[in-house]
């Protein structure tokens, strides 16, 4: 999910921001679907260093983006490039709904506070720090909030041919029944782990990188625009490796082996950063990374979509005037 600009999140009644970011959610993910397919499966190979015959193919080597591409299409047809997207959907839905409501909650709180503060003080709040506490917030929020959606996302994005849930229903009362509760929250340890950092990463960047090049004449966009592609590029490459812990804590469970890739995966059940020194140390440190090049090619479009939806949604609401609730 993109980081949310205080400009475009601050305009409009609660309701309007609802829905508007609920919409930019909804045709995001419609859009990137097969990429997220793609870096699902990606993140999902085992290939050990000091067993080789783990590799997911006869070449020993893990498999590329255009082969895992391939496979799905020749095994599985081109719908197979949208498997969970029912669950992704909601995800998305709810996600951006979540996202875009905490973030404007959050910072109207911050300016009253700023404000209270600059009156009895005379010191207010930095714009910078609004942005990031807000930022961190809303991702928590919309996170934790949506999480299980986010595991059904996965688990069925890493089915192959054979199904392992025949249907939503039947993935919901499957992981009710043989995992409880606690089962739909696989990884949300690793998924909120990647808000903080990534927030303050991309901040830190942003600011860093929007002098620098505020006067730059581009041909295809604004410096300020330049500056928060680049921060978030870097910023998502740092904290990719709790995005691939996250994934393979979602497939653990009594249905592990039963993923494409599951039947090699060892099983983690120590926590993220037990996880993580697993995965280095018998995949090397770029076993955390596949996927890398498919999720910062989707982070443009996906950005890019989500934004210019929310305002062309916002500005139709604004015309229609929605009351707010």
């Amino acid at each position: 999910m993109p980081a949310l600009p205080e400009t475009n999140t601050s305009k409009g009644t609660r309701s309007q921001v609802i829905v508007a970011g609920a919409a930019a959610g909804l045709v995001s993910r419609f859009c990137i679907a097969p990429l997220d397919v793609l870096k699902i499966r990606l993140q999902l190979q085992y290939h050990s260093l000091s067993d080789p015959l783990s590799s997911p193919t006869p070449s020993r080597k893990p498999l590329g983006v255009v082969q895992v591409a391939r496979n799905i299409f020749q095994h599985e047809g081109i719908t197979g490039f949208w498997k969970g997207n029912v669950p992704a959907e909601g995800l998305y839905l709810s996600y951006g709904a979540v996202q875009f409501w905490a973030y404007r909650t959050t910072t109207q709180g911050l300016n009253t506070l700023s404000d209270a503060l600059q009156r009895d003080y005379g010191r207010a709040i930095p714009g910078t720090a609004m942005s990031f506490v807000a930022g961190a917030a809303a991702g928590t929020a919309a996170t934790t909030a949506t999480y299980p959606l986010d595991l059904l996302r996965t688990r069925f994005a890493a089915q192959g041919p054979e199904r392992v849930y025949p249907s939503l229903l039947s993935s919901l009362r499957s992981i009710t029944q043989l995992e409880g509760p606690s089962g739909f929250f696989r990884g949300l340890g690793a998924g909120i782990g990647q808000i903080v950092p990534y927030m303050g990463l991309f901040f830190s960047l942003y600011e860093a990188l929007k002098p620098i090049l505020a006067d730059t004449a581009l041909p295809f966009g604004s410096g300020d625009a330049v500056a928060g592609v680049t921060a978030s590029v870097l910023a998502k490459s740092a904290v990719f490796p709790l995005d691939t812990v996250r994934k393979r804590l979602q497939v653990q469970g009594p249905t592990r082996t039963k993923y494409v890739g599951g039947q090699r995966m060892p099983v983690y059940e120590r926590g993220v950063i037990k996880t993580l020194g697993m995965i280095v140390k018998h995949e090397g440190a770029r076993g955390l990374y596949r996927g890398l090049s498919v999720s910062l090619v989707k982070a443009a479009p996906a950005s890019a979509v989500t934004m210019w939806t929310y305002e062309r949604v916002l500005g139709l609401l604004h015309r229609y005037d929605l009351p707010d609730t």
